[in-house]
């Protein structure tokens, strides 16, 4: 794989109807924060939140699915509305799967957002793959699109905006705040 050339991306986009992100390393920094009891904190970025919610509301699905059990994740995904959140997932790739069979989805209409090597599995097989630019590099090279801002700090934000876009939401999320 390789990127994508922006006709081609925009194509891919505007037939999305699930998004999927992984979470440590693409809805957060990828830094794992341990107290002296060893509860685990996360930090996740508003607009992040924001593009997530945003999706939802404009009939593209949201999943996130990650590799570790995280009650912080559970309670940022109540916090927004999401449903549809596998922690503990030894196979993302029949996650995945599994994810599509329930809303009777393609692959081919799935974007996956993701940044390191158990990512990779999803790549090959979704409509558009995609990773925040600090992503591991053997990650990056695989990927159709690539953010322009580091995972935690906005870059999931930037593929919910693309598929908005892409299928004709801007304006209509725009209006949202401009015209309440």
């Amino acid at each position: 794989m390789a990127l994508l050339p922006a006709v081609e991306l925009q194509a891919r986009a505007a037939t999305i109807r699930l998004a999927v992100f992984d979470v440590d390393g693409s809805l957060t920094d990828g830094r794992l924060w341990f107290d002296g009891a060893g509860g685990e904190s996360k930090a996740f970025h508003v607009q992040d939140g924001l593009g997530l919610r945003l999706l939802e509301d404009h009939g593209i699905a949201v999943a996130m699915i990650t590799a570790r059990e995280s009650a912080a994740l559970r309670a940022r995904a109540r916090d927004l509305r999401i449903e549809r959140v596998y922690t503990g997932v030894a196979d993302k790739r029949e996650c995945l799967m599994d994810v599509c069979r329930q809303l009777s989805l393609p692959l081919s209409a799935v974007a996956w957002f993701g940044d390191d090597l158990p990512d990779l599995a999803a790549f090959p097989l979704v409509g558009l793959a995609a990773a925040p630019i600090d992503g591991h590099p053997w990650v990056r090279e695989r990927a159709h699109w690539l953010s322009t801002r580091p995972a935690g700090f906005g870059a999931a934000r930037e593929l919910c905006d693309l598929l908005l876009a892409a299928q004709g939401f801007k304006d209509v999320a725009l209006g949202r705040y401009l015209n309440p």
